[in-house]
């Protein structure tokens, strides 16, 4: 993991904010018919309607968190689906505490 990429990704409130939604999709976002929100993830559209936001730009903020490590993605046909990596997460809480 690239320390400098995860805190440019994390630079950002809507970017926090996707991994904010993620953490509990349960609670954030609809169900979707025959994809689990968690094991697999949530779906682009999900994500970009409730940032009230342009497909490009809420796929240019899930690339980023994507490439920072942060989340992965899951396609299943026409769709992606992004969850948090929360290993990843937790090595960033690992680093601040041993290096702030």
């Amino acid at each position: 993991m690239e320390q400098i990429e995860v805190f440019k990704a994390l630079s950002n409130e809507a970017r926090l904010q996707i991994l904010d939604w993620l953490k509990d999709p349960k609670a954030n976002f609809s169900p979707q018919e025959g994809i689990d929100l968690v094991d697999v993830g949530v779906c682009v559209s999900q994500i970009t309607k409730k940032l009230n936001m342009n497909q490009s730009t809420a796929s240019q903020y899930l690339s980023m968190l994507q490439r920072a490590g942060l989340i992965s993605a899951t396609r299943l046909g026409k769709w992606t689906y992004y969850k948090r990596n929360e290993d990843a997460i937790d090595q960033i809480g690992l680093f601040l505490k041993k290096n702030t």
